[in-house]
Formats: structure tokens, C-alpha cells, sequence
């Protein structure tokens, strides 16, 4: 039948279901052929029956097999152009696009290596203050019945009015709105903010999740280019007068996907041009708590008069948990309390608990700074392995989660993440994160799921002998 390699980092479960869909798939095994028991293939293989149980269970789930009680598993009868719709790729191999990109790249667990992605590895967050607080949470029999408060959980958004004041943002409790991660925070700020045909800036290359939801929301996107320090400061004044926009969506701090800094000088010029033009600032500054250095934002600067602040635990925390919040001045606030009612009624009390657990239980500051250090020596370690192959680097923050990097020998960042899909790798092209989606050399590569040699090998591969 095929092979099981104990000593491989693939799993052993992931070995059965990726060798019994290979001869499914090919033919070896066709439609009503009955597959070994549970416990003849745990006994053949030498493997945990466990194992077995748990393979066969995902290969119910994808529509290869099918459980039939007192006979067994059998192959599925599937029709020629089925294909299970969590592990599909796109016709023609990998066709890294926007829209792929918002679909598809939360899907593709199965590629080997990520370098591309925006999230943490799950060792790297806070696991263990998850079950901590979950174990805490299920001791106190909290009545989870209701929706809960259409602002959210208020303990938690007690407890980031607090952590907002050691960052010189003075709020209420009242101006915390909880959402579900921050791209409803940014959605939400967007459909209270923008029309159909309304001007926006942005930064370029910036936030790929929200520039998709801008263009779908009809917005006239206007890229800002951003610079190693912030912003092309002279570009900015131009563009703004020149289209006199509504709303300018910026993320100051370790940006996705340059990793780039805004100085302080950027942010006070960026505020003087916001009174003087009469616009709203979007201030995503989700990853502040991987910036292992006290700075000031856009809103400890302006105090949200026209700043509107996100922030989110999904980074640091866990994903799964899609816990966020945005503030804002209290008549913004409501309104976008309202819209937040009407797309989706309250976010999940349960999540923004179990966070609030997590951020008390005791290990949250230990926690962070061991990302911080951690995210710091993979940053050193990555951005060498790129400059020996002949990358230029876009800057070097050594904090945060990016590094933008392109290869004069490598224009079409595009053609190189298709292929590296091919060969099991997610990369993360800069026509993604740009305003007009055009070609770019440019990559996006996340320092936390660089470690695996056999990337830069790829990478090498496709350069000519030095």
C-alpha cells in the first residue's frame, strides 16, 4: 500500500490521510473498495490505533471514505470533478491574487512551509494562558446564555482603557468597542467612513485584508508610498490636495508588509495635514505589542479627535480567539457600536473571556517579551540568510513579524510564489499589498516561519551561480 516514516516531522495521521488519498486519487483504489480496519492497519503499520481512527475520521470529512456501521470504511464514490473544497487549489496550480489570498490562504494548512503568512506559529503564542484561562473560566460556571453587551465584554475594555493610559491614550471604558479581530474593526470604520466612489488613502504596499474589503466597498483607493521611515511626507501633502480624501487607513508601527516604522516627525506632520484637509486617520496598530520599544501613536497624539485606533489580541494571543477592538471619539463609537449590531449582532462574551483571562492570569508581560526577543534573533538570522542570496532589504526593524524583500534577478514576485507553491511553500507576493495590484519584485516574508532551510534553498534555486 505504501510507507509510514516515524522519524519524519510530517505527522503520522497527516501520512495516512496524504497516502490514502494518493491512491484514491490515482485509482489504485477505486469507489467501494473496502480499506483495512482500524485495527489491521494500525497492526500492519505498527502505529497507535488512535492514529488510525483519527486519519480515517479526516478522510470521512474530505469525502474519501465513507463509514458504513458493522462493515467498515469504504471508498467514497466521488463525482470525476469533485474536489474537497478545504483543500482545493486553483485550476492550473496556484494563482496568488487577492482574491485567493483572502479564500484560500486560511485554507492552506497543507503547504509545508509559510513564510508568507501574517499570523505566528502556534507554539509562538500564548497557549498555555488559553488554557488557563479556559480551565479558570469553566471552574467559575459563568451563564454564557445571551448575546452579551453590544460593545463587548466590559472587564476586558476596562482593562484596554488601562493599557491604552500607559500608551498616553486617555479614554472611557465607553470608547472601547470589542469586535470580531481587527478586520471587522477596520470594516466596520470603513462602512461608517466610505461611500462608493469616495477617495481614500492608503499606504503602498499596505494591509492586503483591507484594501480587498476597500475595493469591494467601491472606494477610489489612492496609494501613499511608504519609505523605510514612514512616509514620502511630500507625495502625502500632494495626494491629499490634490483628491482631498475622506479617510486615510495607515498602520504607523512594524507595518504589514515593509515592517517599516513611522518616525515621530511623520506622525505629527501626517496630524497637520489631517486638521488642516479635514480628514479621518484609521490608525491600525495591531502589532504594538510586538514593538519592544515605547512610542507614541497617531492617537496619544491627537487623543481621537479625528483618530480612529484598532487594535487586537489575535497576533500575540491566538487567532482562533478573534478578539479585537477599535476606539474612537464617543460619537464614533456609537455609531459604529450600531453598525456593529446591525452586520452581527454582539461578538463572542465566550472569546472575550477567555482573553481577559489570559491577560490577567499572570504571564502576559513574561509572555510578550519573549516573543519580543524571540521575533528579534529570527529577524537577525533571516535577514542574513536573505542578504547572502542577494536580496535588498526594504528596511531592518528587527521587531515585529516582516521583512519586505525583493532579488534583481526575481522581478515577478508572482510567478516565483506560483511556483513555490508547487513546491509546498506559501510566499507572500507584493502584488498582494499593493493599491493598483501591479507586478512587483517585492515579497513579504514572515520571520517566524522562515526557519526551515529548505526555503532558501528554493529561493536559491531560482537564482543564477554567483
Amino acid at each position: 500500500m505504501f510507507s509510514l516514516n516515524p522519524q519524519s516531522p510530517i505527522p503520522l495521521v497527516s501520512q495516512i490521510v496524504d497516502g490514502l488519498r494518493r491512491l484514491i486519487d490515482d485509482g489504485s483504489m477505486r469507489a467501494g473498495t473496502k480499506v483495512p480496519s482500524i485495527r489491521q492497519f494500525a497492526h500492519a503499520h505498527e502505529v497507535s490505533v488512535f492514529t488510525v481512527v483519527e486519519a480515517y475520521d479526516r478522510l470521512v470529512a474530505l469525502g474519501y471514505l465513507v463509514s458504513r456501521p458493522h462493515s467498515g470504511f469504504f471508498v467514497r464514490k466521488r463525482a470525476a470533478t469533485e474536489v474537497p473544497a478545504t483543500e482545493a487549489a486553483p485550476s492550473g496550480g496556484y494563482s496568488f491574487d487577492s482574491a485567493w489570498y483572502l479564500r484560500k490562504i486560511f485554507e492552506s494548512r497543507h503547504l509545508a512551509m509559510k513564510p508568507g503568512c501574517g499570523w505566528l506559529p502556534h507554539d509562538w503564542l500564548f497557549e498555555e494562558g488559553v488554557r488557563r484561562s479556559l480551565r479558570a473560566l469553566a471552574a467559575e460556571h459563568v451563564d454564557l446564555g445571551g448575546y452579551g453587551d453590544p460593545k463587548g465584554f466590559a472587564p476586558l475594555r476596562q482593562l484596554i482603557r488601562d493599557a491604552l493610559a500607559e500608551q498616553e491614550i486617555v479614554i472611557s471604558p465607553d470608547q472601547v468597542l470589542l469586535t470580531q479581530g481587527s478586520s471587522q474593526a477596520l470594516d466596520l470604520a470603513a462602512r461608517r467612513l466610505v461611500r462608493a466612489g469616495d477617495t481614500v488613502l492608503v499606504d503602498d504596499p499596505g494591509y492586503a485584508n483591507l484594501l480587498f474589503s476597500l475595493r469591494f466597498a467601491g472606494a477610489t483607493i489612492v496609494g501613499v508610498p511608504r519609505t523605510p521611515q514612514g512616509y514620502d511626507l511630500a507625495t502625502l501633502e500632494r495626494l491629499i490636495i490634490e483628491h482631498q480624501p475622506r479617510v486615510f487607513f495607515t498602520q504607523p508601527r512594524l507595518q504589514s508588509p515593509t515592517g517599516s516604522v513611522a518616525q515621530l516627525a511623520h506622525l505629527h506632520r501626517l496630524m497637520q495635514l489631517a486638521e488642516k484637509h479635514d480628514f479621518i486617520v484609521v490608525e491600525n496598530d495591531i502589532y504594538v505589542d510586538l514593538d519592544p520599544d515605547p512610542r507614541a501613536s497617531l492617537a496619544s497624539l491627537d487623543q481621537l479627535s479625528r483618530v480612529v485606533h484598532v487594535g487586537s489580541y489575535s497576533k500575540t494571543i491566538s487567532p482562533n480567539l478573534r478578539c479585537g477592538f477599535l476606539v474612537a471619539h464617543p460619537d464614533m463609537v456609537e455609531d459604529l457600536a450600531q453598525l456593529k449590531m446591525i452586520s452581527g449582532l454582539t461578538s463572542s462574551e465566550f472569546s472575550e473571556r477567555i482573553v481577559y483571562g489570559a491577560l490577567t492570569e499572570g504571564r502576559w508581560r513574561k509572555h510578550l517579551k519573549g516573543l519580543r526577543d524571540r521575533l528579534g534573533e529570527a529577524h537577525e538570522r533571516v535577514a542574513g540568510r536573505l542578504h547572502d542570496l542577494g536580496f535588498e532589504l526594504f528596511c531592518e526593524p528587527k521587531a515585529g513579524m516582516f521583512l519586505w524583500a525583493r532579488h534583481p534577478q526575481l522581478p515577478d514576485a508572482g510567478a516565483v510564489s506560483n511556483q513555490a507553491g508547487e513546491d509546498d511553500i506559501m510566499l507572500g507576493p507584493g502584488h498582494l499589498f499593493s493599491a493598483n495590484q501591479a507586478t512587483a519584485a517585492w515579497m513579504r516574508f514572515n520571520v517566524a516561519f522562515c526557519g526551515d532551510d529548505r526555503l532558501f534553498r528554493f529561493l536559491g534555486s531560482l537564482l543564477p551561480p554567483r
